[in-house]
């Protein structure tokens, strides 16, 4: 028996892949992330299989659950937000099915920044704006931040910062980023992206905490973008990709009639 790991997206029921509804169809047992797996993906459970809410449960009691699932031969959809692959907590539990002897896949779904991305209605990167983005926290409770990896060093390069679960210390994010990007750089916040009660609050890193204290009763589920290219999402006057540029075009023609 398998535990199939499963990234149910970012919110909406219709944001779920293909191969993730196949699985959870195809499982006999689920656990799932608290309210931020939607009704609608537990839809796709078989008849007559329940859902388990790991909210508060420690790693050790979802291990046992999906232990004892699997001895009685069933598959486990274990169903996690966003995709798997960036705060997770999915190694510990890869690593406790392993020492298990337990088979697991990965299904991985559409990542919170993405959707959030789309809520805004842009793209991240822009020629000679900004060509990286970089996926990123603040330390809190929960874990605590690797020396070499500020918002400090981040801000030095000018990319576009997403940051997770870090809303809840916007005062300190400004006073960390203001150096390096200026009170007049464009911020938005897009929370719960893809959820009927999604919010989108745009502002200034000057002007974000007063924003976020009229706009928000919570601010928590939120991702906060920071950069350049916020401002850029519709001025047909800048620097454009080389992709669809008709000299490109000719030149990589060949690739296209493979």
């Amino acid at each position: 028996m398998t535990v199939h790991f499963i990234g149910a997206g970012p919110g909406a029921a219709d944001l779920l892949t293909l191969r993730a509804r196949d699985r959870i169809a195809s499982c006999g047992s689920c656990l799932y992330a608290g309210s931020l797996i939607p009704e609608g993906v537990l839809a796709h459970l078989p008849s007559g299989v329940s859902a388990i809410n790991t909210a508060g449960m420690a790693l050790e009691t979802i291990i046992q659950h999906m232990i004892r699932a699997t001895a009685d031969g069933h598959d486990v959809a274990r169903l996690q937000s966003g995709d798997l692959a960036v705060y997770s907590a999915l190694s510990e539990q890869l690593a406790a099915l392993t020492s298990a002897g337990i088979a697991y896949t990965l299904t991985p779904g559409v990542p919170a920044f993405s959707a959030a991305a789309a809520a805004l209605g842009q793209e991240l990167t822009r020629p000679e704006i900004a060509q990286s983005l970089v996926i990123t926290r603040v330390e809190g409770r929960a874990s605590a931040m690797p020396p070499g990896e500020t918002l400090a060093r981040f801000a030095a390069t000018g990319s576009t910062l997403a940051l997770h679960l870090s809303l809840h210390r916007a005062e300190t994010i400004t006073q960390r980023l203001l150096p390096h990007y200026g009170v007049s750089c464009p911020v938005a916040v897009v929370q719960r992206a893809s959820w009927p009660n999604e919010r989108i609050v745009r502002a200034t890193l000057g002007t974000l905490v007063d924003t976020l204290d009229r706009a928000l009763t919570t601010r928590r589920s939120a991702i906060l973008f920071v950069g350049p290219v916020l401002a850029a999402r519709s001025d047909a006057t800048l620097a454009r990709s080389a992709l669809y540029d008709p000299k490109h075009v000719s030149t990589h023609q060949w690739a296209h009639e493979d």
